[in-house]
């Protein structure tokens, strides 16, 4: 009885002690000719309905696949914050059905993602203007092939001032990570002036052909990958 009463008096602190690094993403595509009011509306809901631990970041997505949508997303929080969260009103509801998803096209995305403090370079909130963001994803039973090389990556981000955010995609469809490098001093850090190859600063660390591992691993345990470049949209946005 005793230490079932000292797990109840415990349980208020294991809950203050999650981690705030879940993030919701979801991605919109307005219709061709109603981008401007799609815009005036999204930052009309974002700024009234989305503040605080809910604020939005909004991004263009300027290539790759979704090129021409808007990148949304809103924490970061814990798990359990989402668990308490509930319907967000009717208010915000109809605002959002009848204000903002009328602009939209029937193509849309949804998924959480926890950030990997352990893989990354950079902290979770040092935000920048200029991403790019390199979606992976492992094949089945494979998962941990590619966060082994991800862990490799670190040190050479870490050794070259390049700052990465890694996140794991949670039960948001096929098993993801994301790898959003964040451009400090703008797109300039992508010119091959900037840093030497990537290959290059892998092996310097850990020595000759030593990338041809990481070439191995991604052919044989990666399903596929593809990237893309994002802008912030700051006038979009909470404020």
């Amino acid at each position: 009885m005793k230490k079932f009463m000292l797990l109840y008096l415990l349980m208020p602190l294991m809950v203050i002690g999650q981690n705030k690094n879940v993030i919701n993403t979801t991605r919109a595509f307005p219709k061709a000719d109603k981008v401007l009011e799609f815009e005036k509306a999204l930052a009309a809901h974002a700024q009234k309905y989305h503040t605080g631990d809910w604020k939005w970041r909004v991004f263009d997505i300027e290539s790759g696949p979704d090129a021409g949508g808007y990148h949304i997303t809103e924490g970061p929080v814990t798990w359990d914050q989402l668990d308490g969260r509930g319907n967000l009103g009717t208010e915000h509801n109809i605002d959002w059905n009848k204000n903002v998803s009328v602009y939209l096209t029937d193509k849309s995305s949804s998924m959480y993602s926890v950030y990997q403090d352990s893989l990354s370079s950079v902290a979770l909130s040092d935000f920048t203007n200029k991403i790019s963001i390199t979606h992976y994803y492992p094949k089945i039973g494979w998962g941990n092939k590619l966060r082994g090389v991800i862990e490799k990556y670190k040190k050479v981000w870490d050794a070259s001032n390049e700052y990465v955010a890694v996140y794991q995609a949670s039960s948001s469809g096929q098993m993801q990570y994301a790898l959003v490098t964040r451009y400090k001093q703008g797109l300039k850090e992508r010119d091959p002036s900037f840093r030497k190859p990537f290959k290059d600063r892998y092996e310097a660390i850990y020595g000759v052909d030593s990338y041809n591992d990481v070439l191995e691993v991604f052919q044989n345990y990666v399903d596929k990958a593809w990237g893309e470049l994002l802008s912030f949209r700051a006038d979009l946005s909470s404020k």
